[in-house]
């Protein structure tokens, strides 16, 4: 007999009222968005806003065809898409690694403490010209601006992690003859795991913004090229579809992130 029917009555309506709500949920968030273009759609064309600064859904489209029909639109989007990743990644796995030398040498943690802290208050923005200086007027000065944004927050709250798991799992492992690398592997990685997701979550939005403001300095392709030269020449539909463009981006790439979360947890049941 299969599992489907050796679950009760009351449990599959349970499961149907959850599913239900999940839909109820799905179609409340798609009519809000909906609404919002027909609002602002009905707005510009009434004249309750002016569309030539606030653009209007139907101008972005028509802004959308007219960049895919010069092929720019996929170059922009790819360009964004492909420094954002290589921001993200490198971040993310750079800031977890750093965040375990640290934790594995107490001494080293001491003594970075202070610079972690100055470099996290810091604007990064600040450090756009000299990045520019050394990386050069291109993609690896882009780059190097995601990554300073994303690592040094990972560093941070996977280390802060890794030295508030329960000190009393770690105690009996030590008991046990249990190594420092057993110890990093039996209890700090799993009971981490949580933190490591949410550095994923958070590194997804820091990732974008790093890439934006590294495009707004210097960059001659890219959403954030688009919508500098777009401001520059009062091409404000340019803007606004690059600024659609780059939100509907980021919410892909954070579904990627939130399903890649399930697949862990459910794993590490």
């Amino acid at each position: 007999m299969s599992r489907v029917n050796n679950i009760s009555p009351e449990r599959k309506a349970y499961i149907k009222q959850i599913k239900q709500r999940k839909a109820s949920i799905h179609m409340v968030q798609i009519s809000i968005l909906i609404l919002f273009f027909v609002l602002w759609e009905t707005a510009a064309n009434l004249r309750w806003i002016d569309p030539f600064i606030t653009s209007q859904p139907t101008r972005m489209f028509k802004t959308l065809k007219v960049l895919h029909s010069s092929g720019s639109l996929y170059l922009h989007i790819g360009s964004t898409i492909w420094e954002t990743f290589i921001g993200f990644t490198v971040g993310t796995m750079g800031g977890i690694l750093i965040a375990i030398l640290l934790w594995w040498s107490n001494f080293l943690a001491k003594v970075s403490e202070p610079y972690l802290v100055v470099l996290n208050a810091l604007p990064k923005v600040a450090l756009g010209p000299i990045i520019i200086v050394w990386m050069g007027n291109g993609m690896p000065a882009i780059i190097t601006m995601a990554l300073l944004i994303s690592i040094i927050v990972t560093i941070i709250s996977m280390l802060n992690a890794f030295l508030n798991v329960d000190e009393d799992k770690i105690k009996l492992l030590k008991t046990l003859g249990a190594t420092k690398y057993q110890i990093l592997r039996k209890v700090i990685l799993p009971a981490s795991l949580p933190n490591m997701i949410s550095a994923l979550k958070v590194n997804v939005g820091l990732s974008w913004v790093g890439v934006i403001m590294g495009e707004f300095l210097v960059s001659k392709a890219g959403l954030g090229f688009l919508i500098v030269y777009g401001s520059q020449v009062f091409k404000l539909d340019i803007v606004m579809t690059s600024v659609i463009i780059l939100a509907i981006a980021a919410a892909i790439m954070y579904v990627g992130v939130s399903y890649f979360e399930k697949k862990i947890l459910k794993w590490q049941q």
